[in-house]
């Protein structure tokens, strides 16, 4: 070939460029925009905070300040902080009681959906029997239909057999509520773990039960925290099922039934609503902030493989 004829087949081929420009431009618009949704995220977060806060500080505010300045002007000096509405609210309102009524409600209505989901998960991830998948379809199925249609038969087949106004009454209606999400989030983060620890256990002579409390549990400490996370708030935020099953036995009534008795009865006392109000959150603020490590990787884990 001629040296005219190299020149002209050069001169066909694609000329090659460097890297470095492009690379460098890819990795300033990465992290502008990764600077951007930061930013837009902790403005979010705080404006959602906002109104949180608000109400921390007012609930330790005199009535005459809230009722004629704004909850800003609070944390200006000097500071006229009480601890009054608090008190008033726990000893002359019940909801001390009520606390105590939220606990006795939640723990239970968190834990059996817990463990009743985690053994059905375990089932549909790691044991083969005829209609697995049928049946799995059929729970996954259960989330898209409200559970406010099952309230009424639910109720009837309660007071039929006498447990209205007994604390049962409520940790079965949130039991059989939660098992859907809780057996279709459990049984996708089982899925995903490892074939071979499961495996080597069963050659070792392990049992379905044995390998699903020493290996599948620890292992899954993430997801159970996450779905910890979702049933507690749901139970401990609950008014509905408390206000039909509970209703009628005031004793045993939650903070968010004694909350709306408040805002009827005490529509013009703000202070006193601010007070129960943050009382009500505090509890799973503390419990989200305390297990918030597990959260996303509960989530996210079970969601890429399954």
């Amino acid at each position: 070939m001629s040296t005219l004829e190299e020149q002209a087949v050069a001169a066909m081929q694609p000329k090659k460029t460097t890297g470095a420009p492009r690379t460098t431009e890819n990795y300033f618009v990465r992290s502008l925009s990764n600077a951007l949704i930061t930013a837009i995220v902790v403005v979010i977060a705080l404006l959602w905070s906002v109104p949180t806060f608000g109400l921390f500080v007012s609930s330790f505010r005199p009535p005459q300040l809230i009722s004629t300045t704004g909850w800003w002007q609070g944390l200006i000096p000097p500071w006229n902080f009480t601890i009054t509405n608090y008190m008033q609210v726990i000893t002359a309102q019940g909801m001390g009681q009520a606390f105590l009524n939220s606990l006795i409600i939640s723990i239970p209505g968190t834990l059996f959906p817990l463990l009743l989901g985690s053994f059905a998960a375990f089932a549909f991830a790691w044991i083969k029997f005829p209609g697995r998948d049928f049946f799995f379809f059929g729970i996954v199925a259960m989330l898209v239909i409200p559970g406010q249609i099952a309230l009424v038969p639910l109720l009837q087949i309660f007071t039929a057999i006498g447990f209205t106004g007994q604390y049962w009454a409520v940790w079965i209606a949130h039991t059989a509520f939660g098992l859907p999400f809780a057996v279709f989030l459990l049984r996708n983060f089982f899925a995903a773990l490892p074939r071979d620890l499961l495996e080597s256990a069963y050659v070792d002579g392990a049992s379905n039960f044995r390998s699903f409390w020493t290996i599948v549990i620890p292992l899954s400490v993430p997801a159970l925290a996450s779905l910890a996370i979702f049933q507690f708030m749901w139970v401990w935020n609950d008014l509905l099922i408390a206000l039909i099953f509970l209703g009628g036995n005031p004793q045993r009534a939650p903070m968010t039934l004694n909350i709306a008795d408040l805002v009827g009865t005490y529509g013009n006392n703000y202070q006193v609503l601010t007070a129960a109000a943050f009382l009500s959150m505090a509890l799973p603020l503390i419990v989200f902030f305390s297990m918030q490590r597990y959260f996303v990787r509960g989530i996210l884990a079970g969601s890429v493989k399954g």
